[in-house]
């Protein structure tokens, strides 16, 4: 077919689809369209709690999970024939890996073929979901929330204006009502002159308000302890963390893009961590490497590295642990020396190659060692050692002097670990919560957007 010539000057145009109609066009040319909403919902529902699981499923696992949810969906609506096709579409289908409820996941693009088995889409629209539900529960709009699309930094400009002061930065300039201000002021007369002499008194400029940005980073603990289950549900204590802290970095993502939210994960050695990997975190094993420890000092060194290199003015931890510290950095040699003349029979632990190796290829964690590598462990039941106290003290100090605040969150059932947190956050006039671990993510969020808010009227005071 012989091309058509095209007239000078004309412009070509090109079309993009509507955000979700690419989506749609994709959906039908795979045969998932036939997908109904509800299943679809009680599969990513499904999907985000086999997600937070501690040892993480397989893809095969999780198929076996979603069948049994789609099963017990149409056996509750047994008088839906519509609803059972839908529940049971895929399964009729041939699928070569025997997976036909994963694969159209797949094709969806919220599931991945990895070990990770989450992709960038599912990460957020499951995040999302979990998000609404933690919201609901704290009724959002008293918060007073207001949804962004754009991801920036500095001051916010308002809709209000005032007069251009020389110096200010001219691109805030109000131009409409800035040549408003100029026919006002030459039409006096009762005729408009032409062209328009502008002066700079009639110059007006866009009032700003300075964007509050906070710094935080969460670290939670991965002390062994941290796999216990809860007696207010079925998640372990490091599961409910897991949701809190994916619902938190969504809501951040979502109505605060000019702040910062940084994930560190700590047992004896502290590593960070990306916040899509948020939901595979695990809790180190015990056993021969003593990374089952919990060493305060080490998130706090890590956590206080990462907040230097952000520009934020308020930077904030927020300590998230089942138990007091059993463990910290000997940073000199006269140290140890001096522990093991009082106490012969103290444990010291440095992490091997092989070990630091096996925990990148296990959890993906890269350990930091640049903060300490000689660490001195002594566990006491409801107790902490004399030693491991003070220096965690003195670091937490040394934060507080950097001007950083911190905050402690206790997610455990027994309240006698919270008298040595009290004794901490003293020092740095931080705040402790004790709370049962079916309401951390409840807790998290509040005290996320209460800080917000207070640095905001913080902010508008001066």
């Amino acid at each position: 077919m012989p091309s058509r010539s095209r007239t000078p000057g004309a412009r070509k145009y090109v079309y993009f689809p509507h955000e979700g109609e690419g989506e749609q066009q994709q959906q039908k040319s795979q045969g998932t369209s036939d997908l109904p909403k509800d299943v679809l919902d009680k599969m990513l529902k499904v999907a985000g709690r086999e997600a937070l699981r501690e040892k993480t499923p397989s893809l095969q696992e999780l198929e076996q999970a979603l069948e049994g949810a789609m099963q017990s969906m149409s056996e509750g609506r047994e008088g839906d024939s519509r609803q059972k096709r839908g529940s049971q579409a895929g399964t009729k289908e041939d699928d070569a890996d025997g997976m036909p409820l994963v694969r159209k996941l797949m094709q969806k693009g919220y599931l991945k073929d990895s070990p990770k088995w989450l992709s960038g889409k599912g990460f957020v629209h499951i995040g999302s979901r979990i998000l609404d539900d933690v919201m609901k529960a704290l009724k959002a709009g008293d918060y007073g929330m207001h949804e962004t699309h754009d991801y920036g930094q500095g001051s916010i400009v308002l809709d209000t204006s005032k007069k251009y002061e020389p110096g200010d930065d001219i691109r805030l300039l109000n131009v409409p009502k800035s040549l408003l201000n100029t026919i006002q002021r030459t039409s006096k007369g009762g005729k408009l002159k032409l062209p328009l002499q502008i002066d700079v008194e009639d110059f007006e400029e866009y009032e700003t308000m300075q964007d509050v940005r906070v710094a935080v980073v969460y670290c939670i603990d991965l002390s062994s302890t941290m796999r216990y289950s809860s007696m207010y549900g079925d998640m372990s204590r490091i599961e409910a963390a897991k949701r809190a802290l994916w619902s938190l970095y969504l809501l951040n993502r979502k109505f605060f893009p000019s702040d910062s939210v940084y994930i560190v994960g700590f047992g004896a050695l502290a590593s960070k961590v990306l916040p899509h990997d948020i939901p595979y975190l695990k809790t180190f094993e015990p056993g021969t490497d003593f990374l089952h420890y919990t060493n305060y000092q080490a998130a706090f060194r890590l956590a206080s590295k990462i907040l230097q290199k952000d520009g934020a003015e308020n930077k904030r931890i927020v300590l998230v642990t089942d138990g007091h510290p059993s463990a910290c950095f000997i940073d000199e040699k006269g140290e140890q020396e001096k522990i093991l003349s009082q106490r012969p029979y103290s444990h010291f632990y440095t992490p091997d190659k092989d070990t630091l190796a096996q925990v990148k290829s296990n959890q993906d964690m890269e350990l930091d060692v640049a903060s300490g590598e000689l660490v001195y462990l002594c566990y006491r039941y409801r107790q902490v050692d004399q030693y491991i106290g003070e220096r965690t003290i003195v670091e937490a100090k040394k934060c507080h002097s950097m001007k950083i605040d911190i905050d402690t969150i206790m997610i455990s059932e027994e309240d006698s670990l919270l008298g040595y947190v009290n004794e901490m956050e003293k020092y740095v006039r931080g705040r402790s919560y004790y709370i049962n671990p079916a309401d951390i993510d409840k807790v998290l969020l509040t005290d996320y957007l209460k800080n917000k808010r207070q640095q905001m009227l913080r902010a508008r005071s001066y």
